[in-house]
């Protein structure tokens, strides 16, 4: 094998790197800005406000287990405090904070190219998880938005936590009213962007600190808290839910979901909150958007979609030393000897099912998956494959009884 750079090891990306783009009371707008505390959040951001649920989303978000955030601060376009807003955008928390902001703030006409709401994540070099809170007490993030959002995860290998209709904060009667029905009619889960979104409900109920009363939040700050500390103690590939997975820092649920709500919610794609007298407050489900029965997805359950994410942005990373490298058969024996010992290190920790490496993955680099047209074009193609572990959600205990005869 020819000479080369040191290549021998692949360097997972983190997984739990969590993004999040609402309206705050002070800092730089529609700057991508990493931050690694609440206390870090409330200096450049202002910290708590009545009028900012990505305030108290950020700050759930540290208390449940996240580690590192990325905020944007997104003010209204129209508005006209927004040019000194943006002129001053760190200016005293006795100035404007620019106003209500709504979708159009958010998701920019321009898109990407504009780099203004969620796609100020442009500069942005790794994020994994987005959470769009509500854009006030009164305001939804629109489904059309939430479409967006998951397209734009999509093409960032990151995924997208939705948090239901504020409407929705009071028990629905029906799987429609709780927002479902709307969400997956802009999102169809036959899309493959709802591969990479989760919809969680119910609402949350917590002491806010401004009024030191019971207060109703979003949920997806504390849920992406949740996914944090699940990878850091369990690894990407364990599903962020059950009793492991409590929610910490909240009195309860806007209402209580029974069993048979939960099954209900799985069975369409969607994923429930439930309280127990002895857990407390804890994810139930763990399914994308795609996760309905009546469709066969490879991505039907949140942490096999993660997992592929991880191993796609860890191994494009892993292997950017193959760039101009002459693509031939050295190239590929080294690139699946790189890649090889990146799966079977995962695989030694749990992330396959199998009881063998040839069980639990391959990986396939040659003449097969690069044609002598990709290399003459020069591209190489590496084909990862994994058994993932799934979830599980029901576990079924056949039990049988004696009893009496009638005649004993």
């Amino acid at each position: 094998m020819r000479e080369s750079a040191d290549v021998s090891v692949i360097a997972g990306v983190t997984t739990s790197t969590t993004a999040f783009v609402g309206r705050a009371e002070r800092g730089p707008v529609n700057v991508a800005t990493e931050i690694r505390s609440f206390a870090e959040y409330t200096a450049l951001f202002g910290g708590l406000a009545m009028l900012s649920p990505m305030s108290f989303s950020v700050s759930h978000y540290f208390a449940n287990g996240g580690q590192t955030a990325v905020i944007v601060r997104v003010v209204h376009a129209d508005s006209a405090a927004s040019a000194e807003v943006m002129a001053a955008s760190t200016g005293s928390t006795g100035g404007s904070d620019g106003g209500p902001i709504e979708d159009a703030d958010v998701d920019d006409a321009a898109g990407r190219a504009g780099k203004r709401g969620m796609y100020a994540l442009e500069d942005c070099d790794l994020f994994n998880l987005l959470v769009i809170p509500p854009y006030d007490m009164t305001t939804d993030v629109g489904v059309a938005t939430w479409a967006s959002a998951a397209a734009y995860c999509r093409s960032r290998r990151a995924f997208l936590i939705v948090d239901p209709p504020l409407a929705s904060f009071t028990p629905p009667a029906t799987a429609a009213s709780s927002g479902l029905a709307a969400l997956t009619a802009a999102l169809p889960p036959s899309s493959p962007d709802a591969q990479h979104a989760a919809f969680f409900l119910p609402a949350l109920r917590a002491t806010n600190p401004l009024t030191n009363l019971p207060d109703t939040f979003a949920p997806s700050g504390a849920i992406a808290g949740v996914f944090a500390r699940t990878d850091a103690t369990r690894g990407v590939w364990k599903a962020a839910a059950g009793l492991e997975a409590g929610i910490t820092g909240v009195l309860g649920l806007a209402y209580r979901l029974t069993e048979a709500d939960s099954a209900t919610l799985n069975r369409l794609g969607a994923n429930a909150l439930r309280t127990f007298d002895a857990a407390g407050t804890v994810i139930w489900g763990a399914r994308t958007l795609q996760g309905e029965d009546t469709l066969v997805s490879d991505y039907k359950y949140i942490p096999v979609r993660r997992l592929a994410l991880y191993l796609e942005e860890s191994v494009i990373r892993g292997t950017q030393w193959a760039l101009f490298e002459p693509n031939d058969e050295p190239l590929w024996a080294q690139i699946r000897l790189v890649v090889g010992g990146f799966m079977e290190d995962l695989f030694r920790q749990g992330a396959f099912r199998g009881t063998s490496s040839r069980d639990a993955y391959f990986v396939t680099c040659d003449r097969e998956t690069t044609t002598q047209a990709d290399v003459e074009s020069g591209v190489v193609n590496i084909l990862i494959g994994f058994a993932p572990s799934k979830p599980a959600e029901f576990v079924v205990i056949p039990i049988r009884r004696t009893a009496r005869r009638p005649d004993a």
